[in-house]
């Protein structure tokens, strides 16, 4: 079973805009949440990490903040 994979961002930060189009060329589905627009979730996502920034990726029940590419690929499995 593949690890569900969301990702807390807003349309104008950068890096939430790099890990979108890291997962997207890994060719792996991903649910995009704009923090932004839905105040429900962005207090969700306070709750969960203490952090205020974005992006923050949640693949299964790890959490990361931030965008590492050497941390996704770990909790992937990816080279």
């Amino acid at each position: 079973m593949a690890l569900k994979i969301k990702v807390y961002s807003t349309p104008a930060c950068p890096h939430c805009k790099a890990a979108k189009n890291y997962f997207k060329s890994l060719g792996l589905p991903f649910k995009d949440v704009d923090v932004s627009k839905n105040p429900k979730e962005a207090e969700a996502m306070v709750k969960k990490t203490h952090q205020y920034g974005v992006p923050v990726i949640e693949i299964g029940n790890q959490v990361i903040v931030g965008f590492n590419r050497s941390k996704i690929n770990r909790m992937l499995g990816v080279n």
